[in-house]
């Protein structure tokens, strides 16, 4: 959806303002204010930053989806006057379809921008997304529903950002496979035998990248880059032994794309999200950058290795959900978050999360979902089942 020539700036909503990536995308948007402009903002609970935000960008819709913070919000006076406050999914909703928005970035955790991100396509909005768990859960109708309505769908993760701007130009079916790159996550170097031993805090150590708790543990397990092969699949229109990743600990080169006749390009930026965020809200332009590029006057090593799936168990599955389709990448997503938080909360150990996401892919029969309603059963399936497999494990 291109924006309107009476307003040369593209209007952005972004769901999710105050985390890691919400923060980014402001220092992307507040570079380039001839550009962007920020007409709605969301986030969980904390509305105390989202009135700064509000204040600082002179946003008027604002959304809480934590029923209790969302009434904190509208009775506490924080925000500037005449700004028009929604709490809930319906508020998350409402904020995707403002008349006035051309692009909807989702950078929520999980599954809740799922309903969000296809109301904004239903709304026939760009639609730029930094929550991989959406394609996952539901790659098929995101699809469907982009081509429906027109609309751009735009990759905010770095890896995807990075084949994305690898493939512009280049027909798919010159396209043998992608690689997509991954640190390997805080114990890369760590001996095996000490994985028994890892805490919560041990594994927000991450060695190259700053996020939320939740992926930077996912990077550890690398279900993360499990979780982006099955969102590369439906991104790319790709199959699924197209798909593959390699470590690379220096977390510069975002990926690697191979074409038929041997040749491949890649794409290297500094491991800041910025770079893929402000490709996303500027595309087809570009502009200076918020963080520095590569400086080459310095010692810059490159390092590439295969991945130990042994090491890395939760890898493993992903490339089996991955080739097994249906609803097994949804399952193996809500599996994952409900053991991920069980580990962050200190209720199982590191070397059980892909145990519960084995066990839970066991016990939930795998099926090609006809509906959205059909996915979302089986997501709520798999956390029940998941749910219940951790009370054997505490």
């Amino acid at each position: 959806m291109a924006h309107s020539p009476s307003h040369p700036r593209k209007r952005i909503v972004l769901l999710g303002a105050t985390g890691s990536i919400g923060e980014n995308a402001l220092r992307v948007i507040a570079a380039h204010r001839d550009k962007l402009e920020l007409v709605g903002i969301a986030a969980l609970r904390n509305h105390a930053r989202l009135a700064q935000i509000a204040r600082d960008f002179g946003v008027h819709h604002v959304a809480v989806f934590d029923p209790a913070a969302a009434a904190a919000a509208k009775s506490g006076g924080e925000f500037p006057p005449g700004t028009q406050l929604h709490g809930g999914l319906a508020g998350l909703i409402a904020l995707s379809q403002l008349p006035e928005a051309d692009i909807v970035l989702v950078a929520i955790i999980g599954t809740t921008g799922l309903e969000p991100a296809l109301a904004a396509l239903a709304a026939g909005k760009d639609l730029a997304l930094a929550s991989k768990e959406i394609l996952v859960l539901a790659g098929k109708f995101v699809m469907a529903a982009a081509k429906k309505h027109g609309s751009k769908l735009l990759p905010v993760d770095s890896e995807h950002s990075a084949v994305f701007q690898c493939l512009e130009g280049h027909p798919q079916a010159g396209v043998r496979r992608i690689v997509l790159t991954a640190s390997g996550g805080a114990f890369r170097d760590w001996p095996a035998e000490r994985l028994a031993h890892v805490t919560p805090a041990d594994a927000l150590k991450h060695p190259t990248w700053a996020m939320g708790p939740k992926i930077t543990v996912d990077c550890a397990t690398m279900a993360n880059k499990g979780l982006e092969l099955i969102e590369a699949q439906w991104l790319f229109g790709l199959r699924a032994e197209q798909c593959t990743a390699v470590l690379h600990p220096q977390s510069i080169v975002h990926c690697l794309v191979e074409f038929k006749d041997g040749a491949m390009l890649s794409q290297l930026s500094p491991p800041s999200m910025t770079f893929p965020i402000q490709y996303a809200l500027l595309h087809p332009d570009r502009a200076p950058g918020v963080d520095s590029a590569l400086d080459f006057t310095q010692l810059l090593g490159f390092e590439f290795r295969p991945v130990d799936e042994l090491r890395y168990p939760a890898f493993r599955l992903a490339r089996q959900v991955m080739v097994a389709g249906g609803i097994a990448p949804a399952v193996f997503n809500a599996a994952n978050e409900v053991a991920v938080a069980a580990f962050l909360a200190g209720s199982i150990p590191y070397l059980a999360i892909p145990r519960v996401i084995d066990q839970t892919l066991q016990a939930v029969e795998n099926s090609e979902p006809d509906t959205l309603a059909a996915v979302l059963d089986a997501d709520a399936n798999a956390r029940r089942t998941a749910t219940s497999l951790l009370k054997k494990l505490t």
